[in-house]
C-alpha cells in the first residue's frame, strides 16, 4: 500500500521529517512510503498563478497523492498555526481534488504539550474544506520520543498507535 508522507516544516530534514522516517520504519514492509519535505520550493499560490498553470514540482506531488492509498501530514506549530509553506501547498490543492475522500492522518509534532493544538485545528479545518477523509488526528511531542543523532525512535505504544492508524487507510 502506497503512503505519501508530507513534512509541513519550513526546514528540510526537520524533526518532522525524521518523525516521518521513524513512522515509515514502524509501519513495516507492508507499506510503501514516500516522504516529501520540500514544500518550500513551491511558489506562492495566487489565483493569477493558478490561471497560468501549476508548477511542475507541484504537479508531481499531486500525482503521487492521487496514486497513494493514504496521506500522512506531520507539521510543527508556528505562531499558533501551520507553517506558511504547508498552507501554501494546501491552497494549491484546494480546487484540484486530490484530497477529496483521500484518507489522511494529520500529525502535529511539537516540543511539548499543549503546543500543536492550534496547528492541528487549523490543519483539520483545511482538510475538512477539501473533503479529506480524516482517519484520526495525532498530537505527538518531542518529549514522547527518543531523539538521537537526528534520528527519532518511537516507543512501542506510539508504534502501536501508528500501526492501528495505518490500518484505517
Amino acid at each position: 500500500m502506497k503512503i505519501i508522507a508530507i513534512s509541513g516544516s519550513a526546514s528540510e530534514q526537520s524533526s518532522n521529517f525524521f518523525l516521518l522516517k521513524a513512522i515509515e520504519k514502524a509501519a513495516g514492509n507492508q507499506y510503501s512510503f514516500e516522504i516529501i519535505d520540500n514544500l518550500a520550493q513551491i511558489p506562492l499560490f495566487t489565483p493569477d498563478r493558478l490561471k497560468s498553470g501549476e508548477p511542475q514540482q507541484l504537479k508531481e506531488i499531486k500525482e503521487k497523492i492521487a496514486e497513494a492509498k493514504g496521506l500522512i501530514i506531520s507539521t510543527p506549530e508556528y505562531t499558533h498555526n501551520i507553517p506558511a509553506i504547508l498552507k501554501n501547498f494546501i491552497e494549491w490543492c484546494t480546487h484540484s481534488g486530490e484530497f477529496d475522500n483521500k484518507a489522511v492522518l494529520p500529525i502535529t509534532f511539537t516540543p511539548h504539550s499543549p503546543r500543536g493544538e492550534h496547528a492541528m485545528q487549523s490543519l483539520l479545518f483545511s482538510l475538512q474544506a477539501m473533503n479529506a477523509r480524516i482517519i484520526a488526528s495525532l498530537p505527538l511531542y518531542k518529549t514522547d520520543v527518543l531523539i538521537k543523532d537526528e534520528k527519532i525512535e518511537l516507543p512501542e505504544d506510539i508504534q502501536s498507535v501508528i500501526q492501528e492508524a495505518l490500518l484505517l487507510f
